[in-house]
């Protein structure tokens, strides 16, 4: 059998065969992918020769090619294109790769020789990227373990072994869940509110579960969902909030709550047996934030306005329904909505038919690149990607030089995990020689064939948004493929999405391609005019419903190595109410069973992360402003300053190059409507 997973792909950048490779390529490739690159480490370590920057450092940065392949290709599978059998196999692979890695990082020897180089690195005539790489190598061996006793590591890759299992587990449950509690509808009248294409979204995805003349309105990862702000159905609306929160706590083989104990409690017990006082602690050591205490500084300043803020939106929200029934969960984007009209004259839904969903992306998120960074984007129909859905796009630099590929995979599917996210099928690496290829993940309901895919505004924002993310895996340009694409501290990796954020509405670009689907006519300035007089509106919920979700993070990760928890309800609600954020008609964005981000998706201890990152954004937002914004002069000192260094530079330090100073806290607290 020939495995397209055991060579270099020929394809253009690298780009993976997806045509030829088949289910039982995976674990062959895996399997010898893993003893490929132990035997690359033992090659390093087995050396007689004293370590160097070029025996030690540069074949640890070659190794783990092919294992690199496979599970480049394997995990973007099991997350956009999910199958049983990449369900059961990442199961099984997962405990491996998690022993594989201990195996590097715990190795004596290794570290030995990683250690001498860090102790004479000022001395050893390297660039500064260089001696970077040394002190990232030692500083990530030894938060991983390497210094420990043989005991210890033996303790700890029980833990590693054990918590890749519960993760994984973790994750297949919360899609099998959210796939059996979509919300099926028997009459078109319940779904009054949503528009035509909506419908033909519900209508199809039914379809696609053999419900034929009826509708299905699957479930989104965060906790409100976009329907609840359009459908006059109070009962729908309840049924499908209702549906949402009951994620994981139903009882039988898809409950996550004994999950989450489970692995906050090892987690707890690992960083213990690493030195730290609890798992945010050992997580922050290594991020921008450095302590937890730094982080829930910030939440705390943040989270009484915010609290206070959302009680008057209720209190407004309240007003609007009267005495008819008290507001609740499931009302208030329905009921904001019509405040916001009466209020602002601002109606997000009319502004869908200017959204078409291929403008959007030719006109306005390319065209504020172009503009931008001068790069343009050519449609590779002849490449074939990882599903049909998928879209492959050439990127070229403004003098025409091949810089990438950018893949796009807009639509829903119940083999798609929920949310939206940006992954990097190759980084490019000077060292390795290779180029880039990024891809976008969204979740867009798909509309009957001849519909047009109309977004929401929280869609396009989304969309800009984890364009963000692939500009910035675009442009990195670095030697060592450590510090490729968006391999920065987790904490700062928000911050080039939330950045790009802002050419949604900048008004060159939205005249661009905010056009009537239908008429042709452009979006009436009023619109936006209106919506920027409004940016301050229902800010107290949208900044409560993030805090609450950053808080649990934290507040679960703070648990001590002798601190028991055992009922996940009464843990939330306690830990809601410590920061005063214990409303119930603002749920958090997400509730701990269906926390993706950090139950399973590398997010643990660090989903502040989003908020810390939007301080360094708002104070961009506010340099582009003050420099003359879309401008090509501001773009390259963005690009060359910031994106383009990848993580081969801290990156306050690389914030500072940009901004010629630290970053300001009053631009976040004025645009969320927190200033005093």
């Amino acid at each position: 059998m020939t495995n397209p997973f055991l060579t270099p792909s020929t394809l253009p950048y690298g780009l993976p065969p997806f045509a030829e490779i088949r289910d039982e390529h995976y674990r062959p490739a895996f399997e010898q992918g893993m003893a490929e690159h132990l035997a690359e480490i033992a090659a390093v370590t087995g050396n007689p020769d004293s370590p160097t920057f070029d025996n030690t450092l540069l074949p640890l940065e070659r190794a783990g090619q092919t294992l690199e392949r496979v599970a480049t290709v394997f995990f973007n599978k099991s997350s956009a294109d999910s199958t049983d059998f990449t369900n059961d196999l990442e199961e099984e692979i997962a405990p491996l790769l998690a022993a594989h890695s201990d195996a590097i990082r715990l190795d004596p020897a290794l570290f030995a020789r990683i250690d001498t180089l860090y102790n004479e690195r000022n001395s050893l005539c390297l660039d500064a990227e260089a001696i970077y790489l040394i002190e990232r190598y030692h500083t990530e061996f030894a938060h991983a373990g390497a210094g420990l006793d043989e005991d210890a590591k033996t303790k700890l890759r029980d833990f590693n072994l054990r918590l890749s299992t519960l993760t994984t587990r973790f994750e297949k449950n919360l899609l099998a869940d959210t796939n059996a509690l979509a919300v099926v509808v028997d009459d078109i009248d319940e779904l009054d509110g949503m528009d035509a294409g909506e419908i033909s979204a519900a209508a199809a995805a039914a379809a696609e579960r053999g419900l034929d003349g009826k509708f299905l309105i699957t479930l989104v990862l965060p906790t409100g969902h976009p329907a609840l702000s359009a459908l006059t159905s109070r009962t729908l609306r309840e049924r499908i909030m209702t549906a949402s929160r009951s994620r994981g706590i139903r009882g039988g083989e898809f409950d996550n709550r004994e999950l989450v104990l489970e692995i906050t409690r090892l987690r707890a017990e690992r960083a213990a047996l690493l030195g730290y006082n609890n798992h945010a602690a050992f997580v922050t050591s290594d991020e921008t934030a450095k302590t937890p205490e730094a982080v829930d500084s910030m939440l705390r300043r943040l989270a009484p306005a915010a609290a206070r803020n959302a009680r008057a939106e209720q209190a407004e929200l309240q007003k609007v329904v009267g005495d008819r029934f008290d507001l609740a969960a499931w009302d208030w984007a329905f009921y904001s909505e019509k405040v916001r009209k009466a209020t602002y004259d601002v109606d997000t839904a009319e502004m869908r038919p200017y959204f078409e969903a291929e403008r959007v992306l030719h006109d306005g998120v390319f065209y504020a690149a172009t503009r931008l960074y001068g790069v343009t984007f050519s449609e590779r129909a002849d490449l074939v990607a990882y599903h049909p859905d998928v879209r492959v796009f050439e990127v070229f630099n403004e003098d025409g030089t091949p810089l990438g590929l950018y893949t796009y995979d807009l639509y829903t599917r119940d083999s798609k995990r929920g949310g939206a996210w940006m992954n990097s099928l190759i980084s490019q690496s000077t060292l390795l020689g290779h180029q880039v290829i990024v891809t976008n993940n969204l979740n867009v309901s798909k509309p009957a064939a001849g519909s047009p895919t109309l977004l929401s505004y929280d869609q396009v924002n989304t969309l800009f948004h984890e364009f963000g993310h692939a500009i910035h895996g675009l442009f990195a340009t670095v030697s060592y493929p450590k510090f490729a694409g968006t391999n920065v501290f987790r904490d700062f990796v928000e911050f080039p999405s939330q950045v790009n954020e802002m050419w949604m509405l900048w008004p060159e670009v939205l005249a661009n391609y905010a056009v009537h689907y239908q008429t042709g006519e452009a979006m009436p300035q009023e619109f936006v005019d209106k919506l920027q007089a409004s940016s301050a509106f229902n800010e107290g919920f949208a900044t409560s419903e993030y805090l609450t979700a950053a808080l649990l993070d934290q507040a679960w990760h703070t648990i001590g190595a002798g601190d028991t928890v055992t009922d996940v309800a009464e843990f939330e609600a306690a830990a809601l109410a410590d920061f005063g954020l214990d409303n119930p008609v603002v749920p958090p964005r997400y509730s701990s069973t269906y926390f993706a981000h950090t139950f399973s998706g590398g997010y643990d201890a660090g989903y502040y992360s989003y908020i810390w990152s939007e301080v360094l954004d708002a104070d961009t937002v506010e340099w582009f402003k003050e420099n003359g914004g879309l401008t090509r002069a501001n773009g390259d000192r963005f690009r060359s300053r910031l994106l383009g260094v990848g993580g081969s530079k801290d990156p306050l330090e690389a914030f500072r190059d940009f901004r010629g100073r630290d970053a300001e806290i009053e631009p976040l607290l004025k645009r969320r409507g927190l200033a005093d």
